[in-house]
């Protein structure tokens, strides 16, 4: 399983490693603050895990999904479940939120 960190566009050789889990999508922690992400594997939970080990915050850690082909981000996933800041769902609900991570992750994948 390879996870790589990206704040920038992905070589060919990364996204061929990031999409080797799933096949038609990405799964990705985003660190909102940061400004960067962590993609590829199989659970949102070894990315986030990733990027905590490289210095970012829980708090700051989110979890959402890139479609390459329909160009797409999802906003679901179990590390976004976080009653103490307000998100009691997998999916992200504030909208301001949503959008930062939605701007991270077209920055890096879309370059």
């Amino acid at each position: 399983m390879k996870i790589h960190i990206l704040q920038t566009k992905p070589t060919e050789a990364q996204l061929r490693d990031m999409l080797e889990a799933l096949g038609t999508y990405i799964k990705v922690a985003v660190d909102v603050e940061r400004g960067l992400l962590a993609g590829g594997g199989e659970y949102h939970a070894d990315r986030e895990e990733v990027l905590l080990e490289n210095g970012s915050r829980q708090e700051d850690v989110w979890g959402a999904d890139w479609y390459p082909d329909s160009r797409s981000v999802a906003f679901g996933a179990l590390i976004n479940i976080r009653p103490r800041q307000g998100n009691a769902s997998m999916e992200i609900r504030d909208p301001a939120l949503r959008q930062r991570v939605e701007a991270i992750v077209r920055r890096v994948f879309e370059g």
